[in-house]
């Protein structure tokens, strides 16, 4: 078979959708065509690029990067012939957007300037969703990714709409030589006695549901440290054995961090995607969805401990 470019577009439909019936939708073809298609591209490469799991498929480490170069020379591709806009009446659009921590920021824009190359972005970092809330109330950004959490969902005004991304559970990060290192999944309760980093207040309901958790599984922490800073500086004071955090599934541990899951899965986080009504247009708004919700799938995809996790759940849950 010789690769063309109808076939990369595929590729990208699936790694965007999650799933081959629903990328065949959007593509306009059957089910079986796009699943015979798929089978072909992945006999080209000589391995397969997704893996199939009971609620979709996932690219796997080797379908990350061929996903990513396809959405790189589709996006080379459309951009052949094209010249710059002359009319200065229609400038380019600038969408200000701004995040709280969240890895899959790049991979949307990444994903957005795909999509879209007429608009750029003007990101600004924003930890607590309660302060985005207010930028965007206030009209100082456009469009934005949150946090909020089962039971607290985010509160804001008519004027703003909001849309789940992906609800995560929480993991903890735990020096390399910690005793329960070797362990699948590690209880909560069984780490009464550590001492915690901890973010402050998000203003959307952390660190209280961290809290209510530890309240649940019968303690209270002995020692929190505040703090808010580079996820490198923390994972190396986690790695010289000062404390242990919770911390996002998709987190990539340095050498001498173990990522591991919580026993029952007593904390989840829930991203979403938050925008003002007036000034983000339906289609910039599924544009920003569909690449976050990419962007975060590709992250899910290189995280060893979230797929041996979910795996887990799945067999037991039946899902």
């Amino acid at each position: 078979m010789e690769l063309e470019l109808r076939h990369l577009r595929v590729l990208c439909a699936i790694a965007d959708a999650g799933s081959v019936g629903r990328a065949a939708v959007e593509l306009g073809y059957t089910q079986p065509a796009v699943s015979t298609q798929l089978r072909r591209i992945e006999r080209h490469f000589g391995e397969p690029l997704f893996e199939r799991g009971p609620t979709g498929v996932r690219p796997t480490p080797y379908g990350v990067e061929v996903v990513a170069q396809a959405r790189d020379v589709l996006n080379r591709a459309s951009a052949i012939g094209r010249r710059p806009a002359v009319d200065a009446a229609s400038p380019r659009r600038t969408l200000r957007v701004a995040a709280t921590n969240s890895p899959m920021l790049a991979g949307m824009a990444s994903g957005l300037r795909a999509r879209l190359p007429d608009v750029s972005l003007a990101v600004s970092s924003v930890y607590a969703s309660s302060r985005i809330v207010e930028l965007l109330e206030a009209g100082a950004v456009d469009a934005a990714i949150a946090a909020d959490y089962p039971g607290r969902e985010l509160e804001h005004s008519d004027a703003v709409a909001h849309r789940g991304i992906v609800t995560e559970p929480t993991f903890v990060a735990l020096p390399s030589r910690h005793p329960l290192r070797s362990r699948a999944q590690v209880a909560l309760a069984d780490l009464a006695d550590e001492a915690w980093f901890v973010t402050p207040d998000d203003g959307a309901g952390w660190p209280g549901v961290f809290y209510t958790a530890c309240s649940a599984a019968g303690f209270t922490p002995v020692a929190v440290h505040e703090f808010l800073g580079d996820q490198l500086q923390l994972q190396g004071m986690i790695a010289d054995g000062l404390g242990v955090s919770a911390v996002q599934p998709t987190t990539r541990p340095i050498p001498h961090v173990v990522i591991k899951p919580l026993a029952g899965t007593p904390l989840w986080c829930r991203y979403v995607l938050a925008w003002r009504r007036e000034a983000v247009p339906v289609g910039m708004v599924e544009a920003l969805f569909q690449s976050a919700v990419a962007a975060h799938r590709e992250l899910a995809a290189q995280s060893p401990h979230l797929k041996s996790w979910a795996a887990r759940t799945w067999s037991v849950t039946g899902v």
